[in-house]
């Protein structure tokens, strides 16, 4: 985790933690700002504003997506991955698009798709081999 401050300025410029905050691995929390008691800051998160008590941030910037969740039982690795579900939604859009082009103008996309799997498919393998070393 890092917490950074932003300024070069004297004074406070770097972060509060308040108790019981959990903060995941890789956060980034800049500035002078407040974690707030019993909150929770995904991994990876970057947090550049306050996060009021009892609530949960994530993402790049970071968002509050629960606030006062004082009972939350969300474990750290259930939170939700806002790239991943940011990707999926673009993956579906381009294929409603893909299927509007071909119904509109019969542009047919089968060869280029075609491609863009083989690319993927070495991609993915370099990296499951890359994983083996």
């Amino acid at each position: 985790v890092t917490l950074g401050g932003v300024s070069l300025n004297k004074g406070k410029r770097h972060p509060t933690v308040k108790s019981n905050a959990v903060i995941g691995s890789g956060a980034k929390v800049l500035g002078n700002i407040t974690i707030g008691k019993n909150s929770k800051v995904g991994a990876n998160s970057v947090v550049v504003c306050d996060v009021p008590k009892n609530s949960t941030a994530v993402g790049v910037p970071a968002k509050i997506i629960k606030r006062d969740n004082k009972n939350c039982k969300l474990a750290h690795d259930d939170l939700p991955d806002i790239n991943k579900e940011m990707f999926k939604y673009l993956l579906e859009r381009i294929h409603v698009l893909e299927i509007a082009l071909k119904e509109q103008d019969g542009i047919d996309v089968s060869d280029k798709d075609r491609k863009l799997e083989e690319d993927y498919d070495r991609f993915i393998n370099a990296m499951n081999s890359i994983k083996k070393k």
